[in-house]
């Protein structure tokens, strides 16, 4: 059973959610309030807005679409936060979870148009000092990229846990949960997709520079 937690309008409650997210950082407790709590929304931003501009700098190059991108997570991390319960995993790989889903999605609906509202909304979570550490870190990323970029041959199923350690550092377990998937899972995952992109690899190695590479998702 879950520990009662103090009424939602409580203000000693608030304050103590505070002071431990100043002192410790936004843990898992008191992740669900910060949808609700603008100041522990901030603290969680601060704590956490370095590993999502890494997170988006090795996927994404252009400068305006990371900046847009890495907002949107943190706006569908509000959105969500309510819905976060520790058991399910660290709220670094619950994080990591809604900046893959979020990416994914944009890459998918990458040419329709997007509404206005959440783009001036989004803007406004990232400031110029944030956009100038944004541009070192699209710099610093290339090599990850282009391994993003190679991991578009595997079927996305495979690529999710081999994305997030390769990429991102996740542990195996930190991995699956953020992929919504068991640790045992993860884990068969993992050597499948890496076993299948070496292979990948290795083939795109030989094939002729006149070639076109075959549709990867037929393949899977």
């Amino acid at each position: 059973m879950e520990e009662a937690l103090p009424q939602e309008g409580s203000a000693l409650g608030r304050q103590i959610r505070l002071v431990a997210a100043r002192s410790r950082g936004v843990e898992a407790e008191q992740l669900r309030w910060i949808g609700s709590e603008p100041e522990l929304f901030e603290a969680f931003y601060r704590d956490n807005i370095e590993e999502v501009q890494r997170f988006v700098a090795r996927r994404v190059e252009d400068r305006e679409r990371a900046a847009d991108l890495t907002a949107e997570i943190f706006l569908a991390a509000i959105t969500s936060a309510h819905r976060y319960r520790p058991r399910r995993g660290t709220p670094k790989a619950w994080l990591f979870g809604i900046a893959r889903v979020t990416i994914s999605a944009e890459r998918r609906s990458r040419g329709r148009e997007r509404a206005g509202i959440e783009r001036v909304r989004g803007s406004a979570l990232i400031n110029e000092d944030d956009i100038a550490r944004m541009d070192a870190r699209i710099d610093a990323e290339t090599r990850a990229r282009e391994l993003y970029l190679a991991m578009d041959r595997l079927a996305e199923g495979k690529r999710a846990v081999l994305e997030l350690v390769a990429l991102d550092g996740l542990t195996v377990a930190e991995a699956a949960a953020a992929a919504g998937v068991r640790p045992v899972t993860g884990r068969v995952r993992l050597h499948r997709a890496r076993r299948k992109l070496r292979t990948e690899l290795e083939a795109a190695k030989d094939r002729p520079a006149t070639t076109q590479p075959e549709n990867e998702e037929a393949r899977s």
